[in-house]
């Protein structure tokens, strides 16, 4: 069906561009720039650049552009300039020698239009507010300690799970849609976890907040396309700007309830103070803060993680069981190997991971083949030289993931699912690989959260929540796939993220009731 939104901006930019070409016919060429010498570009049309080479697939685009040229690419998209990334090698290089040039994010061609567009952490630019909230965020909420404390959250929300796949499971011929319980489950659990409340089931608000997030995705693909318009850039508002305020105006409802209601429990003392939503509001209060916040600033704050912690993870997984149900004999030895640890009768246990590796080997392998964020974007601060080119100021730069972490450079059968390379030291494979003081990372070649200071904080909650919740699932469960054929369909489907093309529809089948005692 053809996007009626999407023609009517597209033809206002087509007459924009016969303009310029017409424009550029009779106006004098500027003197080439001489003292630069820029990375290798396919070849490009005039005005519009490369955008003629992209798909709606971008990371799966990049990636053939990278083969067909060269792992670093200078490329044109209309007005903006971005430095493409798609080699282990040349990414260690950057994280290495210049991680603080790249330490910014491009912002949206209209993020200074939206109500939370640069209050955010996670593409705040590189200084004194985002450096106080990174130090926030990875010292209170997902540091070591706050981990364990949150532990019983993370429990209680698989638990929760598994009772309600339990209930579908009890008619042998219902189906569940994998992807929107994964969605409830990192939903609820990053609810309680950043805003310590659970996402109301009253009144569909937990639907509307998933689908809340699922429209933000979309929408950022979208938006991200504004830039290309250079100066006429606000074209793309007048196409998205009213449905990127509705959904902020959305968010804001949801996000504002909480906050009151905590804030009024913070005033009565019925909340820790070390709670980290306090903490945000003592420093909101604080006129001798380090850094100067606003209630916009914590609303924003909690939307960056709540949008982080929720759709990727839940992508993650349902990317696991489907490789899982698609791949019965690993499932079976990673039964096997929970039963080996944990027992028969007692349920895994987020601390009964870390004596897993089979498992742990299953899901880094599934994040290697489908990363969540299969292309991480990072801006140029200050003019630099990468492998001998020059990178000017304010480029964009795309690291393609994706492309890294299936390079037969650095794999064996990279598009395989073996489960079994992650059984093998990294230390002994990959000891030249850099590594990081900030993150200790020893290899770059496995990065499906990103790297460097712009990094996912939330990788060891993630691998966390991933590893235990998939393995409840592969201990209590036995899958079968919901309608026709007996294999998951593992086409990806399009946009910046990787999820997949079409519900994850699968039919339980109860193989342990941890629940049998208490019920």
């Amino acid at each position: 069906m053809i996007d009626v939104q999407f023609c009517s901006f597209i033809f206002p930019v087509f007459l924009i561009i016969s303009a310029l070409v017409i424009r550029s016919i009779f106006n004098k060429p500027s003197r080439p720039t001489t003292d630069i010498r820029l990375p290798p570009s396919p070849p490009a049309l005039p005005i519009i650049g490369h955008l003629h080479l992209l798909t709606p697939s971008l990371y799966k685009c990049f990636q053939i552009l990278s083969a067909q040229y060269w792992p670093l690419l200078y490329l044109r998209f209309g007005a903006s300039r971005c430095l493409l990334v798609s080699s282990a090698s040349i990414a260690a290089e950057i994280f290495k020698a210049h991680d603080l040039a790249f330490a910014s994010r491009p912002l949206f061609a209209f993020a200074d239009k939206l109500q939370y567009g640069t209050s955010g952490f996670i593409n705040a630019p590189y200084g004194d507010y985002w450096r106080f909230m990174k130090r926030l965020c990875v010292k209170e909420l997902l540091g070591a300690r706050q981990l364990e404390r949150s532990r019983p959250v993370r429990r209680e929300e698989i638990e929760w799970l598994l009772r309600r796949v339990m209930e579908i499971a009890r008619d042998k011929e219902a189906a569940i849609d994998m992807g929107a319980e994964l969605m409830r489950l990192t939903n609820n659990t990053t609810c309680r976890m950043v805003m310590s409340t659970r996402c109301s089931e009253q009144d569909g608000e937990a639907e509307r907040v998933i689908q809340l997030v699922k429209e933000s995705f979309e929408l950022a693909a979208k938006m991200c396309f504004g830039d290309v318009l250079g100066p006429l850039k606000k074209l793309g508002f007048w196409v998205y700007g009213k449905q990127a305020m509705d959904v902020t105006r959305r968010y804001d409802e949801i996000l504002e309830r909480v906050l009151k209601e905590h804030e009024d429990r913070w005033k009565s003392e019925e909340v820790e103070r070390e709670d980290k939503d306090s903490i945000l509001l003592e420093v909101c209060q604080d006129e001798e803060a380090e850094v100067k916040i606003t209630r916009t600033h914590i609303k924003a704050f909690f939307l960056d993680l709540f949008i982080a912690g929720t759709e990727t993870s839940a992508e993650a997984m349902q990317w696991v069981m489907a490789e899982l149900i698609n791949h019965p004999c690993v499932f079976n030895k990673v039964r096997e190997e929970i039963e080996s640890v944990v027992g028969k009768t007692k349920l895994v246990e987020e601390l009964d991971t870390a004596n897993l590796p089979y498992l742990q080997a299953v899901v880094k392998e599934t994040l290697g083949l489908h990363p969540p964020g299969p292309v991480t974007l990072r801006e140029c601060r200050q003019r630099c030289k990468i492998n001998g080119f020059d990178i000017p100021e304010k480029t964009a730069m795309a690291i393609n993931l994706y492309a890294i972490m299936r390079d037969e450079d650095s794999w064996d059968d990279p598009n395989e699912f073996c489960p079994e390379r992650f059984l093998v030291s990294f230390k002994e494979k990959d000891k030249d690989q850099y590594q990081s003081e900030e993150t200790g990372q020893t290899f770059f070649n496995f990065v499906p959260f990103g790297a460097g200071r712009r990094g996912c904080p939330g990788t060891t909650l993630a691998f966390s929540l991933m590893n235990t919740a998939i393995a409840a699932l592969v201990q209590c469960f036995d899958w079968k796939v919901g309608g026709d054929g007996d294999r998951v369909d593992m086409q990806s489907g399009p946009g910046m993220s990787l999820g997949m093309a079409r519900p994850l529809i699968t039919r339980p089948v109860v193989h342990f009731n941890p629940f049998a005692a208490t019920t």
